[in-house]
């Protein structure tokens, strides 16, 4: 019998697939050659996002780690636990991806220009404090998060088909909903005076380039198709974002999951990490040439 949970089901695969793709060619990136500060930001992001599908709920990856013989307490603990880490960690990191991109891209003369050579020395400690910090403010997860037992309690508010959030005063519920909240709206904000910027940056660059009668040169440019890559992954996590929010923050102040609206969300939550790795893919000439190779090879062999 057909399910609305089906629908996730195609979208997962691809996100699967596309991200762990992705996820091979950075790591080969890292360890074979020198790579730039935002390639090793896009590894991490596409190991994220893998990692989100691997612990997102009503998906059939996470119905296959669901029949492991766990306690369904500790699993619904766990599992929640892990999304809100990964899914914090994809706003993280996407901000510092856009942040990073705009201190590329600036020219000498601006005041970011003296953060170009420090970027990849200092991009460790980043990392550290970006986990640390995630691994910290999603903790309440392991508090209020738990198996869902018993149908005809209603202080419980069911969230999948074996885990619910337990209950928690309204005080609780709006200090979460607070801080999360404050997190994001500041990083979104971020994300989105970072792409401002770049946006005037490309636009000052294309005026130049037509005045010199080189606009040849703006096209082909791998710095631009870059941030224009980046741009267009802002884009769509600040749409998804927008989506995501209103659902979330509704249902958690009401305390109330409808079930379809729920599979929206969900959908809405996989759209992000299942088109940003076929963006990055669709936009990195690396990529493309390495196909092409690949696939130069193969006839050769064939033939």
């Amino acid at each position: 019998m057909f399910s609305l949970k089906n629908v996730l089901y195609f979208p997962a695969g691809l996100g699967v697939l596309a991200n762990m793709f992705l996820l091979c060619f950075f790591i080969f990136l890292v360890l074979g050659h020198r790579p730039k500060p935002s390639d090793l930001i896009s590894c991490q992001l596409t190991f994220i996002h893998t990692m989100m599908f691997l612990t997102a709920e009503d998906i059939w990856i996470a119905d296959l780690l669901a029949s492991v013989n766990i306690e369904n307490n500790f699993k619904c603990k766990a599992r929640f636990y892990l999304f809100r880490v990964m899914r914090g960690l994809s706003i993280c990191t996407t901000c510092l991806l856009s942040v990073v991109q705009a201190v590329t891209i600036s020219p000498s003369t601006s005041l970011l220009a003296k953060f170009k050579q420090k970027l990849k020395k200092y991009m460790i400690y980043v990392f550290f404090c970006v986990w640390s910090f995630n691994i910290f403010l999603s903790s309440n997860q392991i508090f209020f998060v738990g198996a869902y037992t018993n149908v005809s309690e209603t202080s419980q508010m069911k969230v999948s088909k074996s885990c619910s959030l337990l209950p928690m005063n309204y005080m609780m519920r709006g200090a979460i909903s607070t801080v999360a909240t404050f997190r994001d709206m500041f990083l979104v904000g971020v994300m989105l005076t970072a792409s401002t910027y770049m946006v005037i940056i490309l636009l000052r660059h294309q005026r130049q380039c037509k005045h010199l009668h080189s606009n040849s040169q703006l096209r082909t440019s791998p710095e631009k198709r870059a941030t224009l890559t980046i741009l267009l992954l802002v884009v769509l996590f600040v749409v998804m974002y927008w989506i995501d929010l209103i659902i979330s923050m509704t249902s958690f102040l009401l305390w109330r999951y409808d079930p379809v609206v729920l599979t929206v969300q969900k959908f809405v939550m996989c759209a992000y990490p299942t088109i940003a790795p076929l963006v990055q893919i669709s936009f990195d000439n690396r990529i493309i040439i390495m196909l092409k190779n690949l696939q130069s090879k193969c006839q050769y062999i064939c033939f």
